[in-house]
């Protein structure tokens, strides 16, 4: 038998399920700052309904599916605080480039508006803040994430 650990189907399940809920816990802090701002009806929009509540619901599947992901990605390193957070840090800062410059403009310009084509990679006040919103995303993402980690003692 081999003394090589492999992670099993179940263990990448629980990597993936424990950042989906940090991911969702980051979502929620970074969609209230979202609120705060009057972003969430654009959210709303990828959607195809100028509506906020429906822009934090697109918001907390993406935190979920943008945190599983991390959770695969980070788990490895997720009970050491300083790697982790620095990680959702960066984490934070590439979602906001494929995200709000890139991904967000694009469909934008499909669901709602065909001039938001014009905005990728269009950095104004708006998307400083969004970056503001994206680093704390990640933050609070991996801070969570470490203390699953922590708590499941693995």
């Amino acid at each position: 038998m081999s003394a090589t650990a492999r992670p099993t189907t179940s263990g990448l399940a629980s990597r993936a399920g424990s950042g989906a809920l940090a991911g969702l816990v980051g979502g929620v802090v970074f969609g209230i700052l979202m609120a705060m701002m009057g972003m969430l009806p654009m959210v709303g929009m990828l959607v195809g309904v100028d509506n906020a509540l429906v822009g934090f619901g697109v918001h907390l599947v993406n935190s979920a599916v943008i945190g599983a992901v991390f959770g695969l990605l980070a788990y490895g390193f997720a009970d050491r605080v300083g790697p982790v957070l620095g990680a959702g840090m960066v984490y934070g800062v590439v979602w906001w480039v494929l995200g709000a410059l890139l991904l967000m403009p694009l469909w934008l310009g499909v669901t709602a508006d065909p001039t938001m084509r014009d905005m990728v990679f269009t950095v104004g006040r708006d998307q400083w803040l969004s970056l503001m919103g994206h680093v704390i995303y990640g933050l609070v993402t991996a801070g969570t994430l470490y203390g699953l980690r922590r708590r499941a003692g693995r």
